[in-house]
């Protein structure tokens, strides 16, 4: 009686219901635009160290995706990254984590953030980077120099104005002011993500707490259960549409694992994902077989663990096949592509519209 709450879902939680018409996958169209940008694939590689590196940025770009580099992580404090990284893989528990400490505290270099800039921009694709609320005023002038070509602002949650220590940043004004296009997130509720939207940035990243390493939930007690917010969210794009009349893509970040949620996602009204750990898993992932983000080393209050990640294949057998085994972690695009077909749909924004089921099983 004294307190509400709403059921939330995860992607798991849902089926997506055929319909009566069914297409040839070679017929599917995966390809979505953000901003000036197009890319074959809808998604992006998280901004992580053990999944997005200079070289995998490249790799990812060429094969239709696009990678966030991690402006904040061991690429842009150490000329030696790929060195430390493999030291790092031979290291366990607690000497592992010391050492990821004494790594992540050394100071941002502004020579090797443009440096790796120009290192992806050199491969011909696209150049993206992910910076904190906290950094990205000091850094935006350094970044439009090294002409970033999208830039990720990203934190557990971000607000449309986020109090720090100093000045308070004002997303709206800062990026607007910004010829750079912006993603910003994560946000899992319809306010929030309409505010952010407000700013006037290109997309917004949905989830808390949803990836494989983050433990906010057992910490801080935040999350969401990811089917809800991206439907959330999705109310939110419509409205900002209606007021606007412009759209802003909503992609959806944490705990992808197997094609099924990716499938799932789009048709809860993502126009996209952000994968990490199913990335992690690649042969040329920089993680080499491990996985974490920035807050495993947070140096009072970790809200996130570094776990093992079994390497099944390389990039181009996870993102396009052929798949070797009927666990929905290989091809995963291939498989919504004939996720896509099955339904009878010809494109991203078709799934959208797709029929889904919560089935209490879960399974």
């Amino acid at each position: 009686m004294g307190k509400s709450a709403r059921r939330a879902y995860d992607l798991d939680e849902l089926v997506l219901l055929p319909g009566r018409r069914t297409r040839d996958a070679d017929l599917v169209d995966l390809s979505w635009q953000i901003d000036a940008y197009r890319l074959e694939l809808p998604f992006l590689a998280s901004a992580m160290d053990s999944v997005t590196s200079p070289a995998t940025a490249v790799a990812i770009g060429q094969l239709g995706g696009l990678a966030v580099l991690d402006l904040e992580g061991l690429w842009t404090r150490h000329e030696d990254a790929d060195d430390l990284l493999a030291e790092l893989a031979d290291l366990e528990g607690e000497a592992a984590l010391a050492r990821m400490r004494e790594l992540y505290g050394a100071p941002l270099d502004p020579d090797l953030i443009s440096k790796r800039v120009a290192e992806i921009h050199e491969g011909g694709v696209i150049a993206a980077g992910a910076v904190s609320p906290k950094h990205v005023a000091s850094l935006a002038g350094l970044l439009l120099k090294a002409e970033l070509d999208l830039m990720v602002i990203r934190g557990s949650v971000i607000s449309a104005e986020h109090v720090t220590d100093g000045e308070s940043l004002n997303l709206k004004q800062f990026v607007r002011e910004l010829e750079t296009p912006v993603i910003v997130g994560g946000c899992a509720s319809y306010p929030a993500a309409l505010h952010l939207m407000r700013t006037g940035a290109a997309g917004v990243l949905v989830g808390v707490d949803g990836g494989r390493t983050a433990s906010a939930g057992q910490v801080i007690g935040v999350g969401s259960g990811m089917a809800t917010a991206i439907a959330d969210v999705r109310a939110a794009r419509m409205r900002h549409l209606d007021e606007t009349g412009v759209y802003v893509h909503v992609i959806a970040d944490g705990g992808f694992r197997y094609a099924g949620q990716i499938a799932k996602a789009i048709a809860c009204g993502a126009d996209g994902v952000m994968l990490g750990s199913a990335l992690a898993a690649a042969d040329e992932a920089p993680g080499r077989g491990w996985h974490w983000g920035n807050s495993v080393i947070h140096p009072t209050l970790p809200q996130g663990n570094r776990v093992r990640v079994d390497q099944i294949g390389s990039l181009e057998e996870l993102l396009l096949g052929p798949a070797v085994a009927g666990d929905g972690r290989l091809n995963l695009f291939g498989a919504l592509r004939q996720s896509l077909g099955t339904l009878g749909y010809q494109n991203i924004k078709d799934l959208q519209k797709a029929e889904v089921l919560i089935r209490s099983s879960g399974r």
